[in-house]
Order: structure tokens, then sequence, then C-alpha cells
């Protein structure tokens, strides 16, 4: 089963239904599935929805601050925090193909199954990549205190540029679904959009596929976070004057719910790339129980798009304030100048800010 397995179908740990070598053993009568589809049709689609609905709501709030509030864009960490809420957007707008998809089966067509499947790996990579960016930028606002007050006024530009890099990267790894996706006749007359590799010797093109994703999507953002913010609170519990408790508890609450939404499905998917290179998995009831696991852990994986906004964003003082001020706009209807007036002045420090004076992880 390909990484799309636990994304797009429901195709056996046991066999590969993309390379004429195998044949699926639900299609041989070995092991029966069906239940595993059911399963997933009712499972997903209101999941999907719950998150769409959720993750889109936090997100617009999030671009809306920063676009109509004056002078938001200050630091590197807020232009990462715009993409990052955009990545997520475009992500979100997915979830209501696959919602159909695993309730109906895909009857949108090849073309837009590429674009669909291209368009979500695009955003799930740079979305990644975007938390990787966050926590080099904190490293260096708070570590390399010099460097970073040196570096101010270019700091800005080089965001830019690091997004512009981190979408290019984006997109390069996404080929695979360019190249690959293709809608699939399965059983009851249902067609499912999935990756279709070619068929070569030991399927390198899937294990290489897989490996990119893991590497890229989880082990190398893990890395860089454990490294960044490991130093940074070694640096926040030797600094003097500050509120240590709160730093802490923000950086432990953006490491943990990284793992915790990400591990599982990326552990899956290192079983996957195993199977791919030897397969050695072959008792049903076990296909079975890692085809439900791969469901589970993928909407976990999900929910990320929905934290997203209240872990990098909603925690930190100087949005609650400026979120609270266009709230309280609207409901006095004060609209004569409209947001484009709105002025963000935190009255005091956050628990992330950019400040020249105070090390901090909050915005």
């Amino acid at each position: 089963m390909e990484e799309s397995t636990y994304f797009l179908s429901t195709s056996s740990l046991t066999t590969d239904p993309n390379y004429s070598d195998y044949e699926p053993l639900e299609d041989s009568g070995l092991c029966d599935r069906s239940w595993v589809r059911e399963f997933r049709g009712q499972y997903e689609p209101p999941l999907y929805w719950i998150i769409f609905i959720l993750g889109s709501v936090g997100n617009l709030m999030v671009v809306t601050i920063y676009t109509t509030v004056r002078n938001r864009l200050k630091t590197m960490t807020d232009v990462y925090l715009l993409n990052l809420a955009v990545a997520d957007l475009l992500f979100l707008c997915m979830l209501p193909f696959w919602a159909v998809d695993a309730t109906k089966g895909w009857d949108f067509g090849v073309s837009l199954c590429k674009t669909v499947s291209a368009i979500y790996k695009i955003n799930f990579f740079s979305s990644m990549l975007l938390l990787t960016c966050i926590s080099v930028d904190r490293y260096i606002a708070i570590v390399q205190v010099t460097k970073a007050q040196n570096l101010k006024k270019k700091r800005l530009f080089y965001s830019k540029l690091a997004c512009l890099g981190v979408w290019l990267v984006s997109t390069l790894l996404a080929l695979p679904e360019f190249i690959f996706a293709q809608v699939k006749e399965e059983q009851e007359q249902q067609s499912s959009c999935t990756l279709v590799y070619w068929n070569n010797a030991f399927n390198h093109t899937k294990i290489l596929v897989l490996s990119l994703q893991i590497c890229m999507g989880f082990c190398f953002p893990l890395l860089v976070m454990i490294f960044c913010y490991s130093v940074i609170i070694r640096t926040l519990l030797q600094a003097k004057n500050f509120e240590k408790h709160k730093a802490l508890r923000v950086i432990f609450a953006v490491v943990f719910v990284f793992v915790l939404s990400q591990l599982p499905h990326n552990a899956l998917l290192i079983v996957e790339a195993t199977q791919a290179a030897n397969t050695t998995i072959t008792d049903c009831p076990t296909v079975i129980g890692f085809d439900v696991a791969g469901q589970v852990a993928k909407s976990l994986a999900f929910t990320h798009a929905c934290l997203n906004p209240f872990l990098y964003v909603f925690i930190g003082v100087r949005f609650r304030e400026d979120l609270l001020r266009i709230v309280k706009m609207c409901a006095g209807g004060l609209s004569k100048g409209g947001f484009s007036k709105i002025h963000s002045v935190p009255k005091r420090p956050s628990v992330m800010s950019d400040t020249d004076t105070t090390p901090a992880l909050s915005i």
C-alpha cells in the first residue's frame, strides 16, 4: 500500500494493487475488507467536515488580522504565520473532496484527482517547513540576540525569501502527486483517487516517495524543533526577570501537539515503506488492523491544521488584543475608516513577542 493508501484509498498492506505482480487479497476472496471501507465511509466524512469548518474559521481569523491590522507584519514569525495560515486554508479546501471520496468514491476525473492530490501535498510540506522556519526564527531571536539585532532590517526580507523557498521546495516534493495520481476502479462500481506507481523492481519509486514524505514532512522538522527549542529552554532558564513558566508552556505545547498529531501517521508510513521493500505482514486481521489504524492516524494528522491558529497565533497576547479590538469595533459599528486603520499596540510583552529587550516566544 502506497503513501496515499492512508489518505485516498483503503488498499491492503499485504498487497499493492498498483503493481501488476500482485493481486489484491480482497479480489481473491482471501481477505474481506468490506468492513474497512464501511468504517472509512462513516468515520471520515463527518470528521473531515468538522476539521474543515473549525480550521477555516481559525485560519481565516489569522489572515483577517494580518491583512486588516496596519503594520502587523513586523517580524519574520509574522510572515511565516501568515503563510502557514494560507497553507492550512488551501489544505482544508481539499478535505471536502476526500469526504465525498470516502462516501461515494472519486467522481471528479483524473485532472482534478492530480490537482487535488498535488495541492494537498504542497500545503502539507509547506506547513511542516514553515513550522521549521518559525522554530529557527525563535532560536535566532532568543538565543542569537546580537545577530538578530544586526539583521533586524533584513530579517523581514529574508523571511519572505524563505517563504518563497518553502513554496518552491514543497511544489517539487509534490511532483509525485502530479505524476502518479490516477483514478482507479474498485469493487462495487466505485473509483478512487490514488497513486499508481511505476512497476519497477523492489518498489524503488514508492519507497523513495514515502521516504521523502517521512524525512521532509516529519523527521527534519522534528529534529530542527527539538534542537531549537532545547537551546531556547536552556536560554530562558538562565534569563532573569522573565515569565519563564509561560514561555515553557508554549514550547511544550508546540512540540507535544506536533509529535502527537504527526508521529502515529509517520510511524505507519515507515511500516508501509518496510512493506514495500519486503512484504512481511500477510495475516488478514493484522492487515485490517493496520488499515483502520491508518485511517485514525491520518485524521489525527489532519487536525494540526485546526490547532495551528490556536498554538502559534491565538496563544499570543498581541493576537488576542488585535482580535478583541476588531470584534469590539464591529460590535460598536465603528466602521468609518474600515479595518485598515486598526492599530496593534500591545500593552505588555507577550510570551512570544519579538522585542528589543525581552527574549520571547509568542506573537
